[in-house]
């Protein structure tokens, strides 16, 4: 009795549909450890995890090219969550209001007092929904922390990043670690999201091969 021998053809597409599957279940681990952060804790650091898409991907360019545009910082340390980004937004935003109209230059006590001043008889809704188009009005720092807060607590990290980039002076400072820490995010779960889109199409088209 001769030996069952598969086509050339048939042995080819099983190997690239393991391939796909091993590249894809590589992706759902690292999307699931970005799943790991806490309250006020990042994730566990990446690196295992995206080790694991490296070694899948070794013959792939695409997608080895994805895997290694991970930043560094997520990498080694992991990065926070929306929630948690949220949280320590609103624990700055009472200060960046305090500080609101003191600029890069003009850092004299009387105008720190004019600030605080302000920014205690100011009531703003404390949360607005931003407008389609910003105009030069809309860019009262006041106006961008109420803006910035509507669209965390509507799970936009991408519009409220953008917004707060466009505070200035003092109450720049006071925001600025909070913007690196979800700037890191958004570039993270970007390439994330690149990755799994990519090792879906990849699996969808060799179980669709004949």
């Amino acid at each position: 009795m001769q030996p069952c021998v598969l086509p050339a053809g048939h042995v080819l597409a099983e190997e690239e549909a393991r391939k796909a599957h091993h590249l894809w279940l590589s992706v759902e681990a690292l999307s699931f450890t970005l799943k790991t952060a806490e309250a006020d804790v990042p994730t566990k650091p990446l690196e295992g995890a995206a080790q694991s898409v490296r070694d899948s991907c070794h013959d792939n360019n695409f997608a080895l090219a994805l895997a290694s545009a991970l930043p560094e910082e997520s990498l080694q340390r992991g990065v926070y969550s929306e929630a948690s980004l949220r949280a320590r937004f609103n624990a700055l935003r009472s200060l960046a209001r305090r500080v609101a109209l003191v600029d890069e230059t003009h850092n004299s006590l009387y105008q720190y007092f004019l600030s605080y001043l302000q920014a205690a008889l100011l009531f703003e809704d404390k949360q607005e929904a931003p407008p389609a188009q910003l105009s030069s009005d809309d860019l009262d720092p006041f106006k961008i922390l109420s803006y910035a807060s509507f669209c965390l607590e509507h799970g936009d990290l991408e519009l409220a990043a953008k917004l707060v980039n466009q505070l200035r002076g003092e109450a720049r400072r006071v925001v600025e670690d909070w913007l690196t820490e979800a700037r890191l995010t958004l570039e993270t779960r970007q390439v994330v999201s690149l990755l799994s889109a990519y090792a879906n199409a990849v699996g969808l088209g060799t179980t669709q091969a004949p």
